[in-house]
Order: structure tokens, then C-alpha cells, then sequence
């Protein structure tokens, strides 16, 4: 934020039409000037409520896996190093990355002629490409924001299969049971 200011001293000029015109430009207001706060927001320290008591507890993930399919190889492969880098930027655990080798071959004969002849054929067929990519012990939020970032920048002709597992704890039924019997 401070070099933005910087710039802006510097750029006077250039910018003093963009900025309102209260706005001092002189160098001692960005340091010697101490941050105002109006009356309705100051808060008293015994208002304030502890954020572990306000917040519920963020969702684990053990993996999310993702499956991809395409019609074009090497469009999948790009978009599959995409997601990685995005993961690696985020700090996330990434899995297996793989592909099957052949594609799945999708076959549609058809007549060329409605009424006669019946030998001449068309023949169409539609190959399709999947990658998949696993990715390790995740918390919600990163899994929201990080599967928000890579669905936006989905390509054409790619399709997103998203898979989560989500760790939950022993419900209270079975775990007193088990500390029945261990004791």
C-alpha cells in the first residue's frame, strides 16, 4: 500500500485528477499523520468475542480427485499442468497425475443415403482423453477457493469431474462402544 502511495507522490501530476480533493499530496501527511478512527468504531475490549467461540470448525478433505476428460490430448495436458501449478502455489499435497494410454473410442456408423443403397456407410468417431489428478489432505476453505480458481479456467471441450473425501469424526455412539471394550 505504501508504494502505492509512493507512486502516486511522485506521478502528482498524472494523478491528482484521478484522486478526491481532500486528498493532501505531501509527503509528511503519509508519515506524521496518525490513522483516525471515528467514535461508532472504536470497540471496547470487552465487547470483543473470541473468534474460536464464532466460527465453526473448517471441513478436512482427505483427497479430491479430479477427472478430466477431453477430446484433444495435448488440450488436457496443458490444463492438468495448469491445476498442479495452481495447487503447488497454494501450498496443496498433490497425488497421482495420470492418464490411461489409449482413449475411449466412440463409434457411429450411418447411412449416407436415407431410402437406397444400403452399402454406402458413413462412419464417425469421437475419442475421448481422461486425465486424472488426486490431491492430499485439504481444508475447506482452500478446497472451495482452489476448485473456484481452476472451474473458471476450465478450457472448451474439457470436462470436470470433481470426487471429495471428507474426514469426519467417530459419532459418539460407536466410540464409547469401542472404549468399552478396550477398558
Amino acid at each position: 500500500m505504501t508504494t502505492l502511495l509512493k507512486t502516486l507522490l511522485m506521478n502528482s501530476r498524472k494523478t491528482s485528477a484521478l484522486l478526491p480533493s481532500n486528498f493532501n499530496l505531501s509527503s509528511r501527511w503519509l508519515y506524521s499523520m496518525p490513522p483516525q478512527r471515528s467514535e461508532a468504531s472504536k470497540i471496547e475490549q470487552n465487547d470483543m468475542v473470541p473468534a474460536a467461540q464464532n466460527e465453526e470448525l473448517d471441513k478436512l478433505y482427505k483427497t479430491i480427485e479430479f477427472e478430466c476428460r477431453g477430446n484433444d490430448r495435448a488440450v488436457l495436458r496443458s490444463y492438468t499442468q495448469f491445476a498442479t501449478m495452481a495447487a503447488n502455489e497454494l501450498g496443496i499435497q498433490i497425488g497421482k497425475c495420470w492418464s490411461p494410454r489409449k482413449a475411449h473410442h466412440e463409434r457411429y456408423t450411418l447411412l449416407r443415403s436415407i431410402h437406397v443403397h444400403k452399402r454406402c456407410r458413413v462412419q464417425y468417431e469421437v475419442r475421448t482423453w481422461f486425465r486424472f489428478i488426486h490431491f492430499h489432505k485439504l481444508t475447506g476453505s482452500t478446497a472451495e477457493t482452489f476448485l473456484e480458481y481452476v472451474q473458471r479456467n476450465l478450457p472448451e471441450g474439457v470436462a470436470l469431474k470433481v470426487t471429495k473425501v471428507l474426514l469426519e469424526n467417530i459419532p459418539e455412539s460407536v466410540s464409547s462402544h469401542m472404549k468399552s471394550e478396550i477398558a
